[in-house]
């Protein structure tokens, strides 16, 4: 066996002899596991937090969305929308007409967000799994049927089972001074709730119309619509879809992914996970200059041993080394057992979902998580290097005994 390994050992495995130093060092080597554990638990929280906003932007938005760069509307030419299909990866389109609107049901009025959609919409099945009451209805023999947020609902108290009582949609006539007082300044269109839906309280004031009421009450050209929406086949890049899509649209327009319209919450979490984790490397750094501390003591308590050893033959690299090693259990015994600590806690979260939201209207009951084998390697590696650094100067304190 390597003898600085074999002396190191024998330092913070004696059973014979527990000093306060050794106390210290197995105080310092929880002192890391713990920060370790909890590093690696806030981090696979951070990303099961932003893979869960993932899943409920799925529930409603499409894969890419064309969008006009300036104004809130553009021109939707069959040649355009021809193109947009014939283009690698896209399995389906639908044109949207979107803008605020104010909605009235029985003596009860609010400001929703009034999205108009293709029939092809209820294809993309997106929203049968956030359907808590009706069904997903938006024509049928002739008549408009509006889906409404669960948000909506509880505002206006509509009920999808009442079909005798309209939910109305009121939008400015364009060209027309805006008076409350004047009836005939709103455009109107009536429609029959056919269902609620729920994702979370992002889109609580949403309905779902077909796009030809919505283009109607917007006064939009029979082409005209806000964005097109576009779902890619399973397994398409989607790097390379947003590329070619974006050849197809030209200067005018811009082609956005999921994440793109989302990007302020997802650079939101990731620096809040950022500066937590620098708050909780902190501790890990607390309890390695605690390393620090306690081979310093050693090193003043072996003074014989090393005088001994030097007279034995030892070199100051031998000496260095045992203390560096005597760091290094210590780091490595805190830093492995402080993973292994974190990632079961991580898969038990995962599993079984201890701790829970505590929020009534939560789309989940457990917190998320979701391990990163990069966090994982990282947490890791910078424990080890801040408690070898910390071991550095103890050790060579001890290489300079005479």
């Amino acid at each position: 066996m390597n003898l600085p390994v074999w002396i190191a050992r024998r330092y913070f495995f004696s059973r014979k002899k527990r000093s306060f130093i050794s106390w210290l060092s197995i105080l310092s080597m929880l002192g890391v596991g713990v920060g370790t554990m909890a590093l690696v638990v806030v981090l696979s929280v951070f990303n099961g937090m932003e893979e869960l906003n993932r899943q409920i932007f799925k529930t409603f938005e499409a894969d890419m969305t064309v969008a006009p760069k300036q104004g809130k509307r553009f021109l939707a030419s069959p040649d355009l929308l021809a193109k947009l299909r014939q283009t690698p990866g896209v399995s389906l389109l639908t044109a949207i007409a979107q803008d605020n609107a104010l909605a009235r049901y029985k003596n009860a009025q609010t400001v929703v967000r009034l999205k108009g959609v293709d029939d092809n919409y209820v294809q993309r099945q997106q929203l049968d799994s956030a359907m808590l009451e009706g069904k997903l209805l938006l024509r049928r023999d002739g008549v408009n049927y509006a889906i409404v947020a669960d948000g909506v609902r509880s505002d206006l108290s509509v009920s999808p089972v009442d079909i005798l009582t309209p939910l109305e949609i009121l939008y400015p006539q364009s060209g027309q001074s805006f008076n409350v007082l004047n009836q005939d300044a709103f455009n109107r269109e009536a429609f029959t709730v056919s269902g609620v839906f729920f994702i979370e309280s992002k889109y609580d004031n949403f309905v779902l119309a077909p796009i030809s009421s919505a283009r109607a009450l917007f006064d939009y050209k029979p082409n005209e619509v806000t964005s097109i929406e576009i779902q890619l086949r399973p397994g398409t890049n989607e790097d390379k879809a947003k590329q070619a899509l974006q050849d197809v649209v030209g200067e005018n327009l811009i082609v956005q992914s999921r994440d793109d319209l989302n990007l302020d919450l997802y650079r939101a979490i990731r620096v809040e996970k950022l500066f937590v984790a620098l708050t909780l490397s902190f501790i890990i750094l607390v309890a390695s200059i605690n390393i620090f501390f306690s081979l310093s003591m050693l090193v003043i308590e072996k003074k014989a041993d090393i005088r001994i050893m030097y007279a034995l033959g030892a070199t100051r690299q031998m000496v260095r080394r045992i203390f560096l090693t005597e760091g290094a259990i210590i780091a490595l015994t805190g830093a492995i057992s402080g993973l292994i600590l974190g990632v079961g806690l991580c898969l038990a979260q995962e599993s079984y979902g201890f701790v829970r939201m505590g929020m009534v209207s939560s789309i989940i009951d457990a917190y998320p998580v979701r391990l990163d084998t990069s966090d994982i390697l990282l947490t890791g590696a910078l424990t080890i290097v801040m408690t070898i650094l910390t071991s550095w100067f103890p050790a060579q304190r001890a290489a300079n005994v005479r």
